[in-house]
């Protein structure tokens, strides 16, 4: 895959970020969001439980949940709060830190997070917060050697 995709990400970032100006502030990483989070934590965490077959772990300050079934989660894996809910296989320390920034998403969003992700497309190459996230660490597209991923 070539990499006209990085200008196209940057001009998504970009506008993600004049989005977030018309966010009113005390919306953004203040006790309203906090509490967003700590919401979505208790619904990862209840998913999880109920449909977690594998072990259940803290890494990247994550509550990682293993084998949930295919239909449970979209992708390979999905962060609701501060759980990430995914199959059988032990996720890399790259999907890892992938999903700890969707993390920080929830925690600076709170109850938009869902809404916003919404919104921003179910297209990894054109959604901010996949963008934001790392797209090669996340996988959705191959690392180049000696290169980290894009962050805003």
């Amino acid at each position: 895959m070539s990499d006209d995709w990085r200008s196209e990400a940057e001009r998504v970032l970009q506008r993600g970020r004049r989005l977030d100006r018309r966010i009113p502030s005390f919306l953004l990483r203040s006790p309203i969001s906090r509490f967003g989070y700590w919401w979505g934590t208790a619904v990862g965490w209840t998913w999880g439980t109920l449909w977690s077959t594998g072990r259940v772990e803290r890494r990247e300050g994550l509550w990682v949940f293993r084998g949930m079934p295919k239909w449970t989660f979209m992708r390979g894996g999905v962060c609701v709060g501060g759980c990430f809910l995914t199959g059988d296989a032990s996720p890399s320390d790259a999907v890892l830190r992938h999903e700890a920034v969707h993390k920080q998403q929830w925690l600076r969003y709170g109850f938009l997070t869902p809404v916003m992700y919404l919104f921003a497309g179910r297209d990894p190459l054109r959604n901010r917060f996949e963008i934001e996230a790392g797209l090669e660490d996340g996988g959705y597209v191959r690392r180049r050697r000696n290169q980290r991923t894009l962050r805003p």
